[in-house]
């Protein structure tokens, strides 16, 4: 346990509101953070979760353009169905809201206006790609093209999927307009705004050179060798378009701020949105205000195509805002992970190579999934994603180890000894010895949750699980309690109360089945909080937030003592296992 609570803000990473999400999303943006946020919470720390849906990237207005319908409708559609998978899956946000929201504006705008002051937005006349046949100019994901880096064929006009680079839409080769599919564009001028990315260069270099021993080597030697190129400059933050947050200045009433520039933005909004609906508006100062709390730790959850908007533009909009004073904390951390893959191909909601997000939750538990994503999590390389592989870990993992432990020993303990926790005799050495290794595993793996490396301590709770079905393979209760009942109910209370540690070290990856294990136990007061939506009215409408409020919440990460005697309830099974048959039914369905 810690000894002094700390602010610990959890940043996850903003959808697109274009399409239901895929579980390469999942495995690299969303359930890590939860996994993370349920930790620190148990551990004691304030936690405050936040993300919302990108309701302003071209991706929105191009699926509003296939479907026929307006930019706003999409959002609606699709934010609500991410809504309801983070509902199912037990993504614990404190909000997730979305960008198109009053209070989204006022905080984007702001800070649009402290850059102006500063003198990191200039304004700058920008040649821009322009398509004759749609008559428009194209901003960045109506085009795409050969990327000048790695020769990537599908790369956006923003940023290359592949290598991660960012660039200038000009800079792409064999450009082609993704409304029409013309390629005999043209290249016109107009007139925008400037993030002034050069002047933030050498200030994030000095950021970067120290604490942060540990950020994971990817993301830190992606971020150094890109700031040591001193190759950064200005970036056009608007665009010639209709759908986005308006420029804060007289004269623009054709141009938005642009999609990068305001999403990004959204961990500092939604805090304060979060504050203002809490009936607390200055709550969000203790993560993000550094005269209130310093010591403050903001981490940013991300795929790895995010890596440069998170630890380089936007910890420089920071810089830029403060302006050489401490106004606003810096992150902490940017835990990105690479790519989980279908076939060694990347996920693509646009382009619609997918698993879905809700659908797969209809056909699986949510246990299954958040355990096999957290198995092959793609924390330090990509990794692909196979039916064959899902079946397999669920089966001989997670069901026959940890939920056939569980199984077996509370449905004995609940059969023989009437419903209740057996009451142990003396502890032998192979006894105390069990309890210690479980007990230190609050040690081992809450350093592994604490760093950040899920899979590991997913790993760490599996080998304690099987120690404990050692043990009992070693003590056979079932045979011994024929001939020496103390000794039957001595090691049976000792397995209970393994499992009893268990069912927290577990907790964080697998919160519904250690809640209902928890009851089986005979607890009463829930392990975690309460997910809830509700309708928030603003001057843009209404809008729906995901919350969650962890008040009751009894989950502690420490080695509680389980009472003897305690009345428990009938057990059931944990998890379900799958067979071919099933499998092939379930995907069947998914379509």
């Amino acid at each position: 346990m810690t000894t002094e609570a700390k602010k610990i803000l959890v940043g996850v990473a903003w959808p697109y509101a274009n399409g239901e999400k895929h579980i390469g999303q999942i495995a690299g943006a969303y359930l890590p953070p939860d996994i993370f946020a349920r930790y620190q919470r148990m551990i004691g720390n304030h936690v405050l979760m936040v993300s919302g849906s990108d309701t302003h990237g071209t991706p929105v207005t191009l699926k509003a353009e296939a479907e026929g319908t307006t930019a706003a409708a999409v959002v609606d559609k699709y934010h609500e169905l991410f809504v309801d998978g983070c509902l199912k899956l037990g993504l614990t946000f404190d909000l997730y809201t979305h960008t198109d929201t009053q209070n989204h504006w006022d905080v984007t705008q702001r800070m649009f206006l402290r850059h102006w002051e500063t003198g990191y937005i200039y304004k700058d006349v920008q040649q821009q790609w322009y398509d004759p046949q749609a008559r428009r100019f194209l901003a960045d994901r109506y085009i795409e093209g050969t990327c000048p880096y790695c020769g990537y064929g599908e790369a956006r006009g923003d940023q290359c999927d592949n290598c991660g680079r960012i660039y200038d839409a000009l800079e792409l080769k064999n450009p082609r307009s993704k409304i029409t599919g013309n390629t005999a564009l043209e290249v016109r001028e107009t007139e925008h705004f400037f993030l002034d990315m050069g002047k933030m260069n050498e200030p994030l270099l000095e950021w970067m050179r120290t604490g942060k021993e540990h950020w994971r080597p990817n993301v830190l030697n992606f971020t150094r060798g890109q700031l040591e190129l001193r190759e950064l400059r200005g970036r056009p933050i608007t665009r010639d378009i209709d759908w986005g947050i308006d420029i804060p200045l007289p004269g623009y009433p054709d141009k938005r701020i642009y999609v990068w520039y305001d999403a990004v933005i959204g961990y500092l909004s939604a805090a304060i949105e979060w504050a203002a609906i809490s009936d607390a508006p200055e709550a969000w100062r203790e993560w993000w205000d550094a005269q209130v709390n310093p010591a403050a730790r903001i981490y940013n959850f991300i795929g790895k195509d995010n890596i440069p908007f998170h630890t380089i533009i936007w910890p420089g909009m920071l810089i830029g805002y403060n302006a050489g004073e401490r106004i606003f904390n810096l992150p902490y951390d940017v835990p990105a992970n690479e790519y989980l893959r279908l076939g060694g191909d990347k996920f693509s909601t646009s382009r619609g190579r997918v698993i879905g997000f809700n659908s797969v939750l209809r056909e699986f538990q949510p246990e299954a999934w958040r355990y096999v994503l957290t198995a092959i999590a793609p924390e330090s390389a990509d990794t692909d994603f196979t039916w064959q592989e899902f079946m397999d870990r669920v089966n001989n993992e997670l069901v026959a180890n940890w939920g056939n432990l569980v199984n077996r020993v509370l449905g004995f303990a609940y059969k023989r000894y009437e419903g209740r926790i057996p009451t142990p005799g003396e502890p032998d050495a192979a006894d105390q010895a069990l309890l210690e290794e479980i007990r230190a595993g609050f040690t081992s793996a809450g350093e592994l949750y604490e760093a950040v490396k899920l899979k590991a301590a997913l790993q760490e709770a599996r080998r304690l699980s099987q120690r404990v079905n050692q043990y009992l393979n070693d003590k056979a209760p079932w045979q011994v309690i024929k001939n020496d009942p103390t000794a039957a109910a001595t090691s049976l209370y000792v397995a209970l109360q393994a499992i009893d540690w268990l069912k927290i070290i577990w907790a964080p990856i697998l919160p519904f089945s250690s809640q209902a294990l928890h009851e089986m136990l005979g607890y009463d007061r829930p392990l975690f909080g309460r997910q809830y939506t509700q309708r928030v009215e603003d001057a843009r409408g209404s809008h729906l937030v995901l919350r969650y409020d962890h008040s009751d919440a009894c989950g502690r990460w420490e080695a509680s003592t389980l009472p003897p005697g305690q009345a428990m309830r009938e057990p059931v099974a944990l998890f379900h296992k799958l067979d071919d048959a099933t499998l092939e039914a379930r995907i069947a369905a998914l379509g």
